[in-house]
Order: C-alpha cells, then sequence, then structure tokens
C-alpha cells in the first residue's frame, strides 16, 4: 500500500445533506469571530500586547525577546486601522480563520468525512487559546498559523506523493521560526513522518526534503544576521529559560495542568489527549505518516512542557502551537475508529464526548469573553490574568496631569510594560524612555533627544521597582516624589505606581554590555 493510502479513512460519499452541518460550523465560526472582533476593539491592550506594538515602529530585522513576525502582524493591522488595539490585534482575527481553514482541510483530505472537518473547526473555536486568545497580539498567534500551514503542506505530500510539496513545507517552517523559536520542538514530528514510514529510503535520497530545510533557513535569516550582529543576544536570552536550574516542584506541574485544561478545555483536554494517543499508537504501529506527524507534533512538546514544569512555570501560552495539532488528530481518530470496526458503542460514545466537549467549551469561551466585555466585578483578584495588565488610564491621565503641571517634557520608567504602556498611550507625542535593560531595544530608533538632554523629566515606575539600589546607584539622577497612583481594575489595586520628578541626567540609550543599564534581568 502506498503512503499517501494509509489515513486515507473516508471511502464513503458523504451524505446529500452534508451541507447542512456546514452551515452550523459557519454561523459558529461568523458568530464567534464577531464576538472575537469586539473583545479586540473595545478591551485596551496588555502590556506584552503593547509591547510588540512599540517592536511594530521599529525598522530593524529582529529583537531580542522573539523573531520579527508579530511584529509585522501588527504593522499589518495598524497600516490598515490604525494604531488602536483592534487595529494591534487584526491579523490574529484572520490568523484564526486561515488556521480554520487549513485544519478543516487536513482532516477533510485524510478522511473523506465532513462531521469530521466540521469537529475539528469547532474544537478550535471551543478552547479559550483560540476561540479567545487568537485575538492577543503575540508570537504565538502567526506561529500557530505557520505551524499549522506546514503541516498541511506535509499532508498534501502523504496524499499527492508530490516531492515539490516538501518545498512548501520549508518555507513555511521558515515563517513558523520568524515567529517563535519554539517552533523547533516540531522537528521530531517532521524528522519521524520522513523517516519512520517506508518511504523512508524514497526521501533520504531525494534533493527536496534538504531543498525544504535550506528554504526554512533562508527564510530565517534576518534572525540569524540580527543575531551575528548583537553577539547572539537572542539565542542567549531565551537559552536562560532553557538551561535555567531550578529546584522540583509539584505546584508549577500542578499549574501547568491546570493551566491545560482552562486553556484548551476541562473536558476537551482529555478528549484530545485520547485522540492523540489512539493516533500515535495507530501511526507507528501501521508506519502511518500523517497520523505518525500530528501525534508526535503534540507528544513531544506536550511531554517536553510537562518535564519542564516540574521546575519551572511552564508560560501559559507556549503550548498553544501544539494542540490544533492535537484537534485534528483527534477528529480524525474519531473517523478512523469507526472504519477500523470499533465496537459501535465506544465509537458512539466518543461522539458524544467530542460533543459535549465542543458545546461546554464555546460556552465557556463565550462566557469569558462577556466577563471581560461587560461583567463589573472581579472575580479572580489579583491574579486575573487580564485585570493584571489592565487599569493603566487612571495613570495615564495622572502622568499627563504632572507633565503640564512640572513642565517635564519626556518620560523615564525602570520596566518594559511601563514603557510599553506610555508608549502606545502617548504615541510620540512625549518621549518614553526605559531607562534600563537597554539590550532589549538594540537597533531601534533613538527618541528625539533634543526634548530629553538638559531637560525636566518624569518618572513612572511600579512599586518597588521605583527602590532598586542596584539600578539607582548607577544613575546620578534628582528624584523628587510627586504622586503614589494605584492602577485599579473592577476595585481591585492590582499595583501601586510613583511618579516622581527626575533630572540631573541624560539616559544612556546604548550602554556596553557590562553597564547594568544594558542587562535585561537586572531584577532576577
Amino acid at each position: 500500500m502506498a503512503p499517501q493510502d494509509h489515513f486515507r479513512l473516508g471511502a464513503e460519499k458523504s451524505a446529500p445533506r452534508a451541507s447542512r452541518p456546514w452551515l452550523g460550523v459557519v454561523a459558529l465560526v461568523a458568530a464567534m469571530t464577531v464576538l472575537r472582533m469586539v473583545y479586540a476593539g473595545f478591551t485596551d491592550l496588555r502590556t506584552d500586547e503593547a509591547y510588540y506594538w512599540t517592536w511594530s515602529k521599529e525598522n530593524v530585522l529582529s529583537f531580542l525577546d522573539h523573531p520579527p513576525m508579530v511584529a509585522w502582524f501588527v504593522r499589518f493591522g495598524t497600516a490598515i486601522f490604525g494604531d488602536s488595539s483592534f487595529g494591534a490585534r487584526f491579523a490574529g482575527l484572520i490568523a484564526m480563520l486561515a488556521t480554520e481553514a487549513l485544519l478543516a482541510d487536513i482532516v477533510w483530505r485524510v478522511t473523506r468525512d465532513i462531521r469530521a472537518a466540521i469537529i475539528v473547526i469547532a474544537m478550535m473555536e471551543a478552547s479559550l487559546y483560540f476561540g479567545m486568545l487568537m485575538t492577543k497580539v503575540g508570537p504565538d498567534v502567526p506561529l500557530v498559523l505557520f505551524a499549522t500551514a506546514m503541516a498541511w503542506a506535509l499532508v498534501r505530500l502523504a496524499g499527492s506523493g508530490d516531492a515539490r510539496w516538501w518545498l512548501a513545507a520549508g518555507a513555511f517552517a521558515g515563517l513558523a521560526a520568524l515567529s517563535k523559536f519554539t517552533v523547533a520542538l516540531l522537528a521530531p514530528a517532521v524528522l519521524a513522518f520522513m523517516w519512520v514510514p517506508a518511504w523512508r529510503g524514497r526521501w533520504l535520497r531525494s534533493p527536496y526534503p534538504w531543498a525544504a530545510a535550506a528554504i526554512a533557513v533562508l527564510v530565517f535569516t534576518p534572525v540569524l544576521v540580527w543575531n551575528m550582529e548583537h553577539d547572539w543576544a537572542s539565542f542567549r536570552f531565551q537559552a536562560v529559560r532553557v538551561t535555567a536550574s531550578h529546584p522540583w516542584t509539584f505546584r508549577a506541574l500542578g499549574e501547568f495542568i491546570g493551566m491545560q485544561l482552562g486553556l484548551v478545555g476541562f473536558l476537551l483536554l482529555p478528549v484530545v489527549l485520547t485522540g492523540v494517543v489512539l493516533t500515535a499508537w495507530r501511526g507507528y504501529r501501521k508506519q502511518d505518516p500523517v497520523a505518525i506527524l500530528l501525534s508526535t507534533a503534540v507528544l513531544v512538546p506536550f511531554l517536553y512542557f510537562l518535564w519542564k514544569s516540574l521546575s519551572l512555570r511552564v508560560g501559559d501560552t507556549w503550548p498553544t502551537f501544539i494542540w490544533p495539532f492535537g484537534f485534528a488528530a483527534c477528529a480524525i481518530n474519531l473517523v478512523a475508529m469507526r472504519q477500523e470496526g470499533w465496537s459501535a458503542a465506544f465509537v458512539a460514545t466518543s461522539w458524544r464526548w467530542t460533543r459535549v466537549a465542543i458545546v461546554s467549551g464555546v460556552a465557556f469561551v463565550v462566557a469569558v469573553i462577556f466577563y471581560y466585555l461587560a461583567a463589573p466585578f472581579n472575580l479572580i483578584g489579583h491574579t486575573d490574568p487580564v485585570g493584571a495588565e489592565a487599569g493603566y488610564r487612571p495613570l495615564i491621565a495622572r502622568t499627563e496631569a504632572e507633565l503640564r503641571k512640572t513642565g517635564a517634557t519626556w518620560i523615564a520608567t525602570t520596566n518594559y510594560r511601563t514603557y510599553s504602556m506610555l508608549r502606545f498611550f502617548f504615541r510620540n507625542r512625549v518621549p518614553v524612555v526605559q531607562i534600563n535593560e537597554r539590550g532589549r531595544y538594540q537597533g531601534f530608533r533613538p527618541p528625539d533627544m533634543s526634548r530629553i538632554a538638559g531637560h525636566i523629566g518624569l518618572y513612572v515606575g511600579r512599586e518597588p521597582e521605583d527602590k532598586a539600589i542596584d539600578l539607582w546607584t548607577a544613575i546620578p539622577a534628582k528624584r523628587e516624589p510627586l504622586e503614589r497612583v494605584d492602577r485599579v481594575w473592577r476595585g481591585v489595586v492590582m499595583d501601586t505606581y510613583a511618579i516622581e520628578k527626575f533630572s540631573g541626567w541624560t539616559p544612556e540609550l546604548s550602554p556596553p554590555e557590562d553597564s547594568p543599564l544594558f542587562g535585561w534581568r537586572w531584577l532576577a
């Protein structure tokens, strides 16, 4: 049997009434897209989102924290809709729809079952990771799109046997690498797809996989060039997370599992993991390339994050990119079980649990969106992930009032989150400078120094950063306390900020690497 025939499960034709389920999923996607659009337009950017917005205003090849794709996404949206929350988030709305279309096509080509294609789209909408958070500006948004596109190209390769699909996969892999470095965790899945099935000899002898790798590296060149020019700063920055040594703790493990249950879905996560495990068992037993690709793309990164969570707090967005593969594997598995003669009761139960997981998941996503759009109360307190980064407008207003009162012409801060929010709200009306962690801003255009050098500024800093001795001993500036401002979200004080008159020192925008003003981890 040819490799492309291994996982083509839906031999039967779709029923004549197959268009009816599509009407339902189109209505679901349309309604959820409208909700995401409202959320994108009516909620302020979170601090990391504002940080990436600042990137979009720079003409540099790459950045310290991440590759440049997220900045390009933001620039695309703001070029159309201006420097607004909706403009910054617009590309994420498009990426969500494109990802759903790619997943539906993957599942349809493998199963020829319209219900399975609908299921995978519904799973995306039922997961908080995608039903809501694909709206959030972040490098995971383009990573999800391009990683899924890479898998789609490889599925096309498996279905057609046309080696030219390797080239498309290589291009998408390069774009995914331009989005976030964690795409490297998909390498085992691609290697297993290529080497485990019986076709391994063909691809080892073929120039196409190696050409695909060359294309991926070529697309990734901007990041390589920037890092060569900046002493491999991005790789050293990210390596801290990978190599950091911490004592083992089951608390972080519990947080990781709880986070995945909440963000993937309390019912959807076990349903998907079951489908992925069965797909892996089937794929490696039958040497099926698509099953191997999809299941390995979930299991290897998931187990890696699970292991890291024993000694490190895994970021909430880190595993985002693996779950579309899981949704596809789960939808395909539902059809595969029926085709393989599993008991009718077990198959029916599997479909039933999947539908329950989707319905409850969609309801949860809708409830969360409405909570952040319209609810007047704070249910989670200080730990609310959105509220923890909201409520900056009163701080901006007080800062603006002090600028007028003192005659200050620029703003200094010591935290990239505060810097980003100040810069987003003030745009270019007032120069904003983060006076420390200058390694974050290598290659950035300098602010208007004629409004800074020799002029009074305002320092805006979150407590207790405003009292960090290691920093202030390196800065001979005069600071005069003016105000303390609470950042409040729905009645809960999230942070307190100091506003001070700042004079007698001009910030050093390009300090040497051994300066306490250069390093990006002085608070660690």
